[in-house]
């Protein structure tokens, strides 16, 4: 077993090892150690996601909690790759995701043309999952509910520091009725976050980069994510967080500041107020 750095994905599978650890066998850390005739210190680091586990140690670990060779053959196919610096997972996992948001000191952000995950109203994010037409009805809600769930990371004492920068566009984006968009406008107005908007000065094509995310932690180094529609990318690589930096910094420059966001938010949010009272029948 060789100690190098850990990785969001490595600290993902090997909280998906203590989750079985302890439905499979019941035992704690230090008495799952003994049964293996291993230091606790390894069970500690592997679970971590501090340490690579070797071939051998998966074999031992896993059998240990009654899993089959099958079983162990599709973990070692994705453990194999949990230490790369850059690292790629269908869009559809969010558990290494959710385990980089739930662990992060810091979390800076970038959105082009919807609201960040994060603050997004669970009607937000229906009406938004359901225009794009390409999932079924069941996968919707369960993705919906997930996207709820996340958010609780929002709601701890012990919150990240969280800057969301959104550009004007998505603002811009009707995404279900007026009532739906007023709602989310509300809920970006929530004091849980800092608002950063680019506004439509700044330029459009702005609005067409990948939504991208900085993942900075109190003893480990940051991560730099992108997603797209066909994949989630977490980088290790210090060039990869470097020029995430420089991004986020270069939006800086342009974005507006917070009262100037959130007055420009609030405007918009009027705006629609205005508009569901005109579309209202006239009473005879």
């Amino acid at each position: 077993m060789t100690a190098i750095t850990s990785t969001a994905y490595s600290r993902d599978l090997g909280d998906e090892l203590r989750r079985l650890r302890e439905k499979f066998t019941g035992l704690t850390g230090f008495a799952f150690a003994e049964q293996l005739g291993w230091d606790p210190s390894k069970v500690s680091n592997i679970e971590n996601g501090k340490a690579r586990a070797s071939e051998i140690d998966l074999v031992q670990y896993l059998m240990a909690c009654g899993r089959d060779s099958v079983f162990f053959e599709a973990f070692r196919d994705r453990y194999r790759y949990a230490f790369d610096p850059y690292v790629v997972v269908v869009p559809d996992n969010l558990r290494t995701l959710a385990l980089a948001e739930a662990k992060a000191a810091k979390i800076t952000s970038f959105d082009g043309l919807t609201v960040p995950g994060l603050v997004q109203t669970e009607e937000y994010a229906r009406a938004l999952l359901t225009e794009g037409g390409n999932e079924e009805a069941e996968d919707i809600e369960k993705f919906v509910r997930l996207r709820m769930d996340r958010q609780a990371v929002m709601r701890r004492p012990s919150r990240p520091e969280c800057t969301f920068y959104v550009h004007e566009l998505a603002l811009r984006m009707r995404v279900g009725d007026a009532r739906i968009m007023e709602e989310q406008y509300l809920r970006l107005l929530f004091d849980t976050h800092v608002l950063r908007i680019v506004p439509m000065s700044a330029g459009v094509a702005i609005a067409t980069r990948s939504a991208r995310r900085l993942f900075s932690f109190e003893k480990m180094i940051p991560v730099a994510y992108s997603e797209t529609d066909v994949a989630q990318v977490f980088a290790h690589d210090g060039r990869a967080i470097a020029g995430s930096r420089e991004f986020f910094k270069w939006l800086d420059a342009r974005a507006l500041d917070e009262g100037q966001s959130r007055s420009m938010l609030a405007d918009y949010a009027s705006g629609l107020r205005e508009d569901l009272h005109d579309a209202r029948p006239e009473l005879a």
